[in-house]
């Protein structure tokens, strides 16, 4: 699609489109055709953007972490679309290749680029901060990439905004590779990872030109509408996803319902327009098993909610809590 809409990754020049498509499900719940499939009805809507991590899916029976990258890689060959594409990808969480040592990314590194079959990474991760660690060891374990040719731009995930301000300076001081993105958990019914802290992961973002990409953005499928009471959703996500099924979750649905109607939508892309309407984010992170679920993601980005819209959402779920 020649004209799909088109954000810029931090103060970089690489443009995503703004529904980063999360490729977690890529070898576990959806099979290499159907993952296939998948990224082609997301590229045939506009999409350009994919995110995944070398962990997944090592979660599921019988893997061992790598299939996200291995069938993305191949999807990417089939198609001879890389140039085309911006891949996201993720070190520090998988078995053997824990933490963001500089020896721990060079293997790391090497690892995901040869299973997503590419010489470069368009932007990569510190999947978590190891706060144990000093926060200059990822920012400098990841700008030899960048020197290196192998990655374009580098980010954070799972850091509080306080470690994210730590990691800037230091970049800036040292003239390394700033982090572009942080990717942290973050949704109508999940705000703290974002809003809350001294200082906020959102007012850091802003203030310092990086890219806000939620996870989790619909919780687990919540937000999508179809828990409710007295109903019973046969999926991996159901246990995770019923917890936020208390008195304020069922007010954010009351609100999404409402908001849905009036623009004839879905809930699903309502939930995902507040996140876009967040002046911190730039496209939030969502996965599709199916085909099918892909064009309530994908309507998110075309769809603007007013000013009354996004604050009676936000006041149904209720000032973010720290943890």
């Amino acid at each position: 699609m020649a004209d799909a809409p088109r954000t810029t990754l931090g103060t970089s020049d690489v443009e995503i489109f703004p529904l980063n498509l999360g490729g977690n499900v890529f070898g576990w719940t959806a099979d290499e055709k159907a993952s296939f499939e998948v990224l082609d009805a997301y590229v045939e809507a506009g999409g350009n953007f994919v995110d995944t991590a070398d962990v997944y899916s090592a979660f599921a029976p019988g893997n061992v972490g790598g299939e996200s990258e291995t069938i993305i890689g191949k999807w990417m060959k089939a198609r001879g679309n890389r140039a085309d594409m911006v891949i996201a990808t993720k070190v520090g969480m998988l078995a053997g290749y824990e933490g963001t040592s500089r020896e721990t990314v060079r293997k790391a590194v090497d690892e995901s680029l040869r299973r997503l079959d590419t010489d470069y990474i368009d932007l990569y991760y510190a999947h978590r901060d190891f706060t144990d660690r000093p926060v200059e060891e990822a920012v400098e374990a990841l700008n030899e990439q960048v020197e290196l040719g192998k990655v374009r731009l580098t980010g954070a995930s799972n850091f509080s905004g306080q470690r994210l301000e730590q990691a800037l300076r230091f970049a800036e001081s040292e003239n390394l590779a700033k982090y572009a993105a942080i990717q942290n958990h973050y949704s109508l019914v999940e705000r703290a990872d974002v809003e809350a802290g001294t200082p906020t992961v959102a007012s850091v973002a802003l203030s310092e030109g990086v890219s806000v990409l939620p996870y989790f953005s619909l919780a687990s499928g919540f937000l999508t509408g179809k828990y409710r009471d007295g109903v019973e959703v046969d999926s991996q996500r159901a246990g995770s996803a019923s917890k936020y099924l208390d008195d304020r979750g069922r007010a954010v649905l009351a609100a999404l319902d409402e908001v849905a109607a009036a623009h004839s939508t879905s809930v699903t892309a309502v939930s995902l327009a507040w996140l876009l309407a967040q002046e911190s984010v730039a496209a939030p992170i969502a996965s599709a098993r199916t085909t099918q679920q892909l064009p309530d993601l994908i309507a998110a980005v075309g769809l603007v909610l007013t000013g009354d819209e996004v604050a009676a959402l936000s006041a149904a779920s209720g000032a973010p809590v720290a943890a």
